[in-house]
Protein backbone atom coordinates (compact mmCIF):
# COMPACT_ATOMS: atom_id res chain seq x y z
CA UNK A 1 0.00 0.00 0.00
CA UNK A 2 3.05 2.43 0.84
CA UNK A 3 4.61 1.50 -2.75
CA UNK A 4 1.01 2.27 -4.41
CA UNK A 5 0.94 5.59 -2.64
CA UNK A 6 4.29 6.90 -3.30
CA UNK A 7 3.49 6.13 -6.96
CA UNK A 8 0.68 8.22 -6.60
CA UNK A 9 2.27 11.40 -5.11
CA UNK A 10 4.04 12.74 -7.72
CA UNK A 11 0.61 12.53 -9.83
CA UNK A 12 -1.25 14.09 -7.03
CA UNK A 13 1.55 17.02 -6.79
CA UNK A 14 0.77 17.91 -10.15
CA UNK A 15 -2.42 17.92 -9.71
CA UNK A 16 -2.29 20.28 -6.97
CA UNK A 17 0.11 22.57 -9.13
CA UNK A 18 -2.22 22.98 -11.88
CA UNK A 19 -5.23 23.31 -9.82
CA UNK A 20 -3.16 26.20 -8.51
CA UNK A 21 -1.92 27.41 -11.58
CA UNK A 22 -4.27 30.66 -13.01
CA UNK A 23 -6.39 29.60 -16.11
CA UNK A 24 -5.90 30.59 -19.24
CA UNK A 25 -8.56 33.47 -19.22
CA UNK A 26 -6.78 34.95 -15.46
CA UNK A 27 -3.91 34.92 -17.06
CA UNK A 28 -4.83 37.39 -19.76
CA UNK A 29 -6.65 39.23 -17.44
CA UNK A 30 -3.89 39.85 -15.34
CA UNK A 31 -2.84 42.74 -17.39
CA UNK A 32 -5.84 44.50 -17.17
CA UNK A 33 -6.55 43.13 -13.29
CA UNK A 34 -2.88 45.40 -12.59
CA UNK A 35 -3.40 47.97 -14.64
CA UNK A 36 -7.28 48.98 -12.69
CA UNK A 37 -5.42 48.51 -9.39
CA UNK A 38 -2.81 50.48 -10.10
CA UNK A 39 -4.14 53.41 -12.00
CA UNK A 40 -8.10 53.00 -10.52
CA UNK A 41 -8.30 51.41 -7.25
CA UNK A 42 -4.87 52.95 -5.69
CA UNK A 43 -6.31 56.61 -6.76
CA UNK A 44 -9.29 55.94 -4.89
CA UNK A 45 -7.75 54.49 -2.24
CA UNK A 46 -5.46 57.40 -1.75
CA UNK A 47 -8.51 59.91 -1.76
CA UNK A 48 -9.91 58.05 0.58
CA UNK A 49 -6.95 58.01 2.83
CA UNK A 50 -6.76 61.40 2.79
CA UNK A 51 -10.52 61.84 3.15
CA UNK A 52 -10.11 60.84 6.95
CA UNK A 53 -6.70 62.69 7.18
CA UNK A 54 -6.23 66.12 9.29
CA UNK A 55 -7.36 69.27 7.71
CA UNK A 56 -4.68 71.29 5.53
CA UNK A 57 -1.96 68.34 6.20
CA UNK A 58 -0.90 65.41 4.27
CA UNK A 59 -1.27 62.88 7.01
CA UNK A 60 -2.94 60.30 5.30
CA UNK A 61 -3.39 57.09 6.56
CA UNK A 62 -1.90 58.27 9.60
CA UNK A 63 -4.50 60.24 11.34
CA UNK A 64 -8.50 59.72 11.48
CA UNK A 65 -10.87 62.53 11.70
CA UNK A 66 -14.78 62.91 10.57
CA UNK A 67 -13.99 67.39 10.71
CA UNK A 68 -13.82 67.26 6.42
CA UNK A 69 -16.97 65.70 6.49
CA UNK A 70 -18.47 67.56 9.39
CA UNK A 71 -17.32 71.19 7.48
CA UNK A 72 -18.74 69.51 3.97
CA UNK A 73 -22.14 69.17 6.04
CA UNK A 74 -22.11 72.48 8.13
CA UNK A 75 -25.11 74.36 7.25
CA UNK A 76 -23.15 77.34 6.51
CA UNK A 77 -20.93 75.83 4.15
CA UNK A 78 -22.02 76.72 0.12
CA UNK A 79 -20.67 74.04 -1.23
CA UNK A 80 -24.21 71.96 -1.80
CA UNK A 81 -25.15 74.82 -4.33
CA UNK A 82 -22.32 73.92 -6.47
CA UNK A 83 -23.41 70.39 -5.72
CA UNK A 84 -27.20 71.22 -7.24
CA UNK A 85 -25.92 73.19 -10.10
CA UNK A 86 -23.92 70.46 -11.01
CA UNK A 87 -26.76 67.71 -10.59
CA UNK A 88 -29.07 70.32 -12.50
CA UNK A 89 -26.97 71.02 -15.19
CA UNK A 90 -26.69 66.94 -15.71
CA UNK A 91 -30.40 66.27 -15.59
CA UNK A 92 -31.25 69.64 -18.01
CA UNK A 93 -28.15 67.98 -20.55
CA UNK A 94 -29.72 64.22 -19.98
CA UNK A 95 -33.25 65.38 -20.75
CA UNK A 96 -32.06 67.85 -23.90
CA UNK A 97 -29.65 64.95 -24.96
CA UNK A 98 -32.97 62.22 -24.95
CA UNK A 99 -35.31 64.15 -26.83
CA UNK A 100 -32.24 65.30 -29.66
CA UNK A 101 -30.70 62.23 -29.81
CA UNK A 102 -33.44 59.80 -30.42
CA UNK A 103 -34.06 60.61 -33.95
CA UNK A 104 -30.89 60.68 -34.91
CA UNK A 105 -30.57 56.87 -33.33
CA UNK A 106 -34.06 56.02 -34.84
CA UNK A 107 -32.57 57.19 -38.53
CA UNK A 108 -29.02 55.39 -38.34
CA UNK A 109 -30.94 52.18 -37.47
CA UNK A 110 -34.01 52.93 -39.80
CA UNK A 111 -34.34 55.48 -42.16
CA UNK A 112 -30.21 56.43 -42.86
CA UNK A 113 -29.99 53.23 -44.61
CA UNK A 114 -26.35 52.91 -46.66
CA UNK A 115 -25.36 56.53 -44.97
CA UNK A 116 -25.74 55.70 -41.61
CA UNK A 117 -22.04 54.94 -41.24
CA UNK A 118 -20.75 57.81 -42.98
CA UNK A 119 -23.24 59.77 -40.95
CA UNK A 120 -21.60 57.94 -37.83
CA UNK A 121 -18.02 58.97 -38.12
CA UNK A 122 -19.24 62.84 -38.82
CA UNK A 123 -20.94 62.27 -34.86
CA UNK A 124 -17.46 60.44 -33.43
CA UNK A 125 -15.09 62.75 -35.59
CA UNK A 126 -15.36 65.54 -32.67
CA UNK A 127 -14.38 63.25 -30.06
CA UNK A 128 -10.42 63.29 -31.84
CA UNK A 129 -10.17 67.13 -31.19
CA UNK A 130 -9.52 68.46 -27.73
CA UNK A 131 -12.72 68.93 -25.75
CA UNK A 132 -11.02 72.64 -25.18
CA UNK A 133 -9.94 73.32 -28.54
CA UNK A 134 -13.92 72.81 -29.43
CA UNK A 135 -14.96 74.70 -26.18
CA UNK A 136 -12.56 77.87 -27.32
CA UNK A 137 -13.82 77.46 -30.91
CA UNK A 138 -17.36 78.33 -29.78
CA UNK A 139 -15.80 81.03 -27.55
CA UNK A 140 -14.87 82.76 -30.90
CA UNK A 141 -18.14 82.08 -32.78
CA UNK A 142 -19.84 83.97 -29.81
CA UNK A 143 -17.34 86.55 -28.39
CA UNK A 144 -18.26 90.19 -29.11
CA UNK A 145 -16.39 91.00 -32.54
CA UNK A 146 -16.16 87.36 -33.37
CA UNK A 147 -17.73 84.93 -35.92
CA UNK A 148 -20.81 85.53 -35.06
CA UNK A 149 -20.93 89.17 -34.20
CA UNK A 150 -19.06 90.29 -36.64
CA UNK A 151 -21.36 88.82 -39.44
CA UNK A 152 -24.40 90.32 -38.11
CA UNK A 153 -22.63 93.78 -37.92
CA UNK A 154 -21.22 93.37 -41.50
CA UNK A 155 -25.02 92.81 -42.59
CA UNK A 156 -25.81 95.53 -41.48
CA UNK A 157 -27.34 94.17 -37.77
CA UNK A 158 -27.00 95.41 -34.68
CA UNK A 159 -24.90 92.57 -33.85
CA UNK A 160 -24.83 89.12 -32.03
CA UNK A 161 -26.79 88.21 -29.03
CA UNK A 162 -24.01 88.15 -25.53
CA UNK A 163 -24.71 84.73 -24.77
CA UNK A 164 -21.34 83.94 -23.73
CA UNK A 165 -20.24 83.65 -19.56
CA UNK A 166 -24.08 82.49 -18.81
CA UNK A 167 -25.36 79.42 -17.56
CA UNK A 168 -27.28 79.15 -21.07
CA UNK A 169 -24.46 78.80 -23.16
CA UNK A 170 -22.96 76.82 -20.30
CA UNK A 171 -25.57 73.86 -20.62
CA UNK A 172 -25.55 74.29 -24.31
CA UNK A 173 -21.18 73.34 -24.51
CA UNK A 174 -22.49 70.37 -21.84
CA UNK A 175 -24.92 68.99 -24.94
CA UNK A 176 -22.76 69.43 -27.49
CA UNK A 177 -19.61 67.99 -25.89
CA UNK A 178 -21.94 64.76 -24.62
CA UNK A 179 -24.05 64.43 -27.48
CA UNK A 180 -22.10 61.10 -28.70
CA UNK A 181 -22.13 59.65 -24.99
CA UNK A 182 -25.85 59.59 -25.54
CA UNK A 183 -26.40 58.84 -28.80
CA UNK A 184 -24.70 55.52 -29.69
CA UNK A 185 -25.98 53.40 -26.91
CA UNK A 186 -29.73 54.82 -27.55
CA UNK A 187 -28.78 53.13 -31.09
CA UNK A 188 -27.55 50.32 -29.72
CA UNK A 189 -31.08 50.05 -27.67
CA UNK A 190 -32.73 50.37 -30.92
CA UNK A 191 -30.74 48.28 -32.87
CA UNK A 192 -31.99 45.20 -30.58
CA UNK A 193 -36.04 46.39 -31.82
CA UNK A 194 -36.40 43.60 -34.01
CA UNK A 195 -38.28 45.11 -37.06
CA UNK A 196 -40.52 42.10 -37.87
CA UNK A 197 -41.82 42.65 -34.57
CA UNK A 198 -42.56 46.43 -36.14
CA UNK A 199 -44.13 44.97 -39.11
CA UNK A 200 -46.21 42.28 -37.83
CA UNK A 201 -48.03 45.21 -35.72
CA UNK A 202 -48.15 47.25 -38.45
CA UNK A 203 -50.31 44.96 -40.25
CA UNK A 204 -52.04 44.17 -37.68
CA UNK A 205 -53.31 47.78 -37.94
CA UNK A 206 -51.42 49.33 -34.67
CA UNK A 207 -50.70 53.08 -35.56
CA UNK A 208 -46.96 54.60 -35.27
CA UNK A 209 -47.62 56.16 -31.55
CA UNK A 210 -49.21 52.75 -30.68
CA UNK A 211 -46.01 51.01 -32.00
CA UNK A 212 -43.31 53.64 -30.94
CA UNK A 213 -45.10 53.34 -26.78
CA UNK A 214 -45.98 49.48 -26.90
CA UNK A 215 -43.14 47.76 -28.59
CA UNK A 216 -40.00 50.34 -29.82
CA UNK A 217 -39.44 52.30 -26.32
CA UNK A 218 -39.86 48.98 -23.74
CA UNK A 219 -37.28 47.20 -26.33
CA UNK A 220 -35.18 50.05 -26.36
CA UNK A 221 -34.66 50.71 -23.10
CA UNK A 222 -31.97 49.52 -21.43
CA UNK A 223 -29.97 51.56 -24.48
CA UNK A 224 -31.39 54.40 -23.63
CA UNK A 225 -31.12 53.95 -19.60
CA UNK A 226 -27.33 53.23 -20.79
CA UNK A 227 -26.82 56.68 -22.38
CA UNK A 228 -28.83 58.48 -20.11
CA UNK A 229 -27.05 56.89 -17.66
CA UNK A 230 -23.33 57.49 -18.95
CA UNK A 231 -24.53 61.05 -20.14
CA UNK A 232 -25.09 62.36 -16.46
CA UNK A 233 -21.84 60.61 -14.70
CA UNK A 234 -19.70 62.51 -17.29
CA UNK A 235 -21.96 65.87 -16.95
CA UNK A 236 -22.02 66.35 -13.32
CA UNK A 237 -18.15 65.99 -13.23
CA UNK A 238 -18.25 68.82 -16.14
CA UNK A 239 -15.70 71.40 -15.67
CA UNK A 240 -14.14 73.07 -18.76
CA UNK A 241 -18.06 73.93 -20.34
CA UNK A 242 -18.61 75.75 -17.38
CA UNK A 243 -15.47 77.37 -17.20
CA UNK A 244 -14.62 78.42 -20.85
CA UNK A 245 -18.10 78.67 -21.83
CA UNK A 246 -19.47 79.95 -18.80
CA UNK A 247 -16.65 82.06 -17.43
CA UNK A 248 -17.37 80.68 -13.77
CA UNK A 249 -20.36 82.87 -13.73
CA UNK A 250 -21.49 79.41 -11.88
CA UNK A 251 -19.44 77.09 -10.00
CA UNK A 252 -19.72 73.31 -10.25
CA UNK A 253 -19.02 71.07 -7.98
CA UNK A 254 -15.77 69.48 -9.75
CA UNK A 255 -14.51 73.18 -9.56
CA UNK A 256 -14.89 73.17 -5.81
CA UNK A 257 -12.68 69.86 -5.81
CA UNK A 258 -10.09 71.44 -7.70
CA UNK A 259 -9.70 74.66 -5.68
CA UNK A 260 -9.57 72.56 -2.59
CA UNK A 261 -6.34 70.62 -3.84
CA UNK A 262 -4.92 73.71 -6.01
CA UNK A 263 -5.64 77.17 -4.44
CA UNK A 264 -6.57 75.93 -1.23
CA UNK A 265 -4.01 73.27 -0.45
CA UNK A 266 -6.77 71.67 1.52
CA UNK A 267 -6.38 68.05 -0.19
CA UNK A 268 -8.44 66.33 2.59
CA UNK A 269 -11.43 68.27 2.09
CA UNK A 270 -10.86 67.90 -1.77
CA UNK A 271 -10.72 64.31 -0.80
CA UNK A 272 -14.02 64.01 1.43
CA UNK A 273 -16.05 66.14 -1.31
CA UNK A 274 -14.53 63.80 -4.15
CA UNK A 275 -16.01 60.86 -1.48
CA UNK A 276 -19.21 61.68 -1.42
CA UNK A 277 -19.95 63.22 -5.08
CA UNK A 278 -18.01 59.51 -6.03
CA UNK A 279 -20.50 57.45 -3.16
CA UNK A 280 -23.24 59.14 -5.22
CA UNK A 281 -22.62 58.40 -8.59
CA UNK A 282 -21.88 55.05 -7.40
CA UNK A 283 -25.00 54.26 -5.82
CA UNK A 284 -27.04 55.91 -8.48
CA UNK A 285 -24.79 53.95 -10.86
CA UNK A 286 -25.78 50.21 -9.46
CA UNK A 287 -29.55 50.88 -8.94
CA UNK A 288 -29.87 51.84 -12.70
CA UNK A 289 -27.86 48.94 -13.50
CA UNK A 290 -29.62 46.70 -11.47
CA UNK A 291 -32.92 47.59 -13.91
CA UNK A 292 -31.22 46.71 -16.73
CA UNK A 293 -31.42 43.06 -18.42
CA UNK A 294 -27.17 43.50 -19.56
CA UNK A 295 -27.65 39.99 -20.59
CA UNK A 296 -30.38 40.70 -23.31
CA UNK A 297 -28.26 43.40 -24.50
CA UNK A 298 -25.27 41.60 -25.08
CA UNK A 299 -27.15 38.92 -27.08
CA UNK A 300 -26.72 36.27 -24.59
CA UNK A 301 -30.15 35.11 -24.45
Amino acid sequence: MADIALAHAPETAAELNRARALSAGARCALPVAILLGIGFLAPLVAILGYAFATPRSFDVFRSFTLENFATLFDPSNTVWLSFLWSCGFALATVAILAVVAYPIAYGLNVVFGRAAPLISVLFVFPLFVSENVRLYGWVLFYIKNGVLDGTLKWLSFSGGPEVLYTPGITLFGMVYTYLPFMLFPMTLGLALVPRDLVDAARDLGAGRLFIWREIELPLAMPGILIGMLLTFVLAIGATAEAKILGGQSIIVISHDIEIAFTYSQNWPLGSALAVIVTVFISGLTLFALSKLDLDRMLGRR
